[in-house]
């Protein structure tokens, strides 16, 4: 994540920023241009961006931010949507009516716009149902309460993501944690995880050469899902999990090993870009201690070769867990990355980087319906 200043007068702002807390400007994140930008009001609903990269544009705000205040992102003037290319993508909302779903949609939604950004950012396809009804992404928000037959499961099928609306509170979310033993989830990291599987899709599925060299690293995705997830639950990992994969859940089939290891990437990218936007770094007094220099501006946080990315990686997690331990907390990053767990988000950061952009790669959905 970059770090924002409001253009009116220059105060750090945040990417939930919806007023500069200095001067009071409204704020709104601009998808085309990637900035959070300072606005002046104009006629009717239109805004003028003070955001130089906008020049001058004009737009409109998500009709999700004044409605529900849960959006604070900006649809140019010209677009014929109301929603912003983030919460178009969502198709069904929690019940408004019921107490706490409101809070609850917030919170999926701004984990999500942290999503969208990276994906942005990495200049990932991101085709909505509005632009290929089948494959598209789209994302439902539904409750175990409206669900007569069965508990939500968090999921994805071919491009519909499904995101259990209880994960977006924090006591049930860390119920699910323990019960499952698991030493890290977390909304955003949901999110993560699920587009990992559509993107396996998008870049792997129909490419005969990557799913060759897929299936050396991560094993033949042919293997009956369902049963290896059913040996997964009921005989737990193998010993020796820790030397393969980067979490134990990534063992019980290669598409959840993609997923988790793609998830893995995006925290890595995201957490290195805002180090690099903050001017971290690391300069012990022993040659023998981690060791951070910043790239030279934010855009090489994403575009160093990938050595020096997760050895940038290794030394951020060990500065960040230090830090976390020095207040008491659980370590911000339990992982430990095996020489194994490497070679696969090597295999992810080349899929990503060596891919050439198309055309048709842009963003367009339709509106969401209340579950």
């Amino acid at each position: 994540m970059k770090v924002f200043h409001c253009q009116h007068c220059q105060n750090t702002v945040f990417f939930e920023n919806v007023n500069c807390t200095h001067c009071g400007h409204a704020l709104a994140f601009l998808p085309d241009t990637c900035e959070m930008a300072a606005l002046e009001p104009e006629v009717d609903d239109r805004w003028r961006s003070l955001a130089p990269a906008s020049k001058g544009r004009r737009y409109r705000l998500c009709a999700n931010y004044p409605q529900h205040q849960v959006c604070n992102w900006a649809v140019p003037a010209d677009d014929e949507q109301t929603l912003c290319v983030s919460c178009r993508l969502t198709q069904v909302l929690p019940n408004l009516e019921l107490p706490g779903k409101l809070e609850q949609w917030a919170r999926l939604e701004s984990a999500k716009r942290r999503l969208v950004y990276s994906l942005i950012e990495l200049k990932l396809p991101l085709q909505s149902r509005q632009q290929d009804p089948v494959r598209g992404l789209a994302f439902e928000f539904l409750s175990d309460e409206l669900v007569a037959d069965a508990p939500v499961l968090t999921g994805h099928d071919n491009g519909l993501i499904t995101i259990n609306a209880a994960e977006a509170d924090d006591l049930e979310r860390e119920k699910r944690r323990l019960a499952l033993h698991e030493p890290y989830r977390t909304l955003l990291g949901h999110f993560r995880h699920e587009v990992g599987h559509y993107y396996w899709d998008q870049l792997i599925k129909d490419d005969a050469a990557k799913l060759d060299a897929f299936r050396a690293l991560f094993g033949d995705e042919r293997d009956d899902y369902a049963a290896a997830l059913q040996r997964h639950y009921q005989a737990g990992p193998a010993a020796d999990w820790q030397t393969r994969f980067v979490s134990s859940y990534a063992s019980s089939h290669p598409w959840e090993d993609w997923a988790e290891t793609w998830a893995h990437y995006l925290h890595m990218i995201d957490s290195l870009e805002t180090a690099a936007a903050c001017g971290l770094a690391l300069q012990p007094k022993r040659r023998d201690e981690p060791r951070l220099q910043p790239p030279p501006n934010v855009e090489a946080s994403r575009t160093q070769p990938f050595d020096q990315m997760i050895d940038n990686w290794l030394s951020l997690t060990y500065a960040l867990n230090s830090l976390s331990r020095s207040l008491g907390q659980p370590d911000s990053y339990p992982f430990m990355l095996s020489p194994a767990s490497i070679d696969k988000l090597r295999f992810i950061h080349d899929t990503v980087s060596r891919r050439t952009p198309q055309a048709d790669d842009g963003l367009r959905a339709g509106p969401a319906v209340a579950a």
